[in-house]
């Protein structure tokens, strides 16, 4: 029989498992970072999955396929116990921490810790440490007069929001340009950007500022490719934060370009 069908184009699917959450039947997994139709069988051809794809690498038509099992589905439910289908299909609500997870680290579910319900005073106000804007890459200029020679933090916009003493440690004295590698658009804009900074304004040193995510890590390979057109040397240190806020690594790393 001919019915609606979704196709994943496995070209533009990042594996970021966005779709998964919103197909009820748990007709789509990520498997080998990819996410894919395990069964026509089990897909309902609503595209309830549809809209929730940022690559839009998910379409719906009609094909040959076998009739909608809602058996199979419902087996698969209690056979697997994944969070996205047990979430539609048991009346009990699951806690986050219990249930399987498939998709993108960086866009899992997660309590971190219990809400405060009062502001943590103990060190006073805090002024903020930075000293110009704009600061997403997007708008900023390398021609200003503030990045020349200066010490510049590449982070990425969750970083900030992760880490409660993100200004003092990464903001004193130095300064700033945000990016999300993940949904920003321009990868060679930014690069050249960089690349910019490095040759025309100068910077005395670059840090990279990420979230433990592996898709958070492109932010770093933008840097590196920035720093291999420039057409001088500038010492690079990627900073990972952790999920609770926590330095949870440095990397120092050395460009192969000569000073200039």
């Amino acid at each position: 029989m001919e019915r609606n069908i979704i196709t994943i184009d496995q070209e533009k699917c990042t594996g970021c498992g966005l779709c998964i959450p919103n197909c009820p039947e748990g007709a789509i997994q990520i498997i080998d970072r990819k996410a894919r139709l395990v069964s026509d069988l089990m897909c309902d051809g609503l595209g309830a999955c549809l809209g929730h794809c940022p690559e839009g690498a998910i379409t719906i038509g009609k094909r040959e396929a076998g009739a909608y099992d809602e058996g199979r589905v419902k087996a698969t439910i209690v056979k697997q116990g994944a969070a996205t289908i047990a979430a539609h299909a048991l009346p009990t609500p699951q806690k986050p921490d219990a249930l399987a997870y498939q998709g993108c680290p960086g866009a899992r579910t997660m309590t971190l810790r219990k809400q405060e319900t009062a502001p943590d005073d103990s060190r006073g106000a805090r002024s903020s440490r930075l000293a110009h804007w704009p600061v997403q890459m997007h708008l900023v200029s390398p021609r200003s007069p503030h990045f020349y020679k200066a010490d510049f933090v590449l982070a990425a916009d969750c970083t900030a929001f992760a880490m409660g003493d993100f200004h003092d440690s990464f903001l004193n004295g130095k300064t700033l340009g945000i990016a999300c590698p993940k949904f920003d658009d321009g990868r060679e804009r930014y690069v050249e950007k960089i690349r910019a900074l490095i040759d025309e304004a100068r910077i005395a040193t670059l840090t990279v500022v990420v979230m433990q995510a592996p898709c958070c890590r492109e932010l770093l390979l933008l840097a590196r490719d920035a720093a291999a057109r420039a057409g001088r040397t500038v010492p690079i240190e990627c900073v990972t934060v952790g999920m609770t806020g926590e330095i949870s690594g440095r990397e120092r790393m050395e460009t192969a370009n000569a000073d200039a």
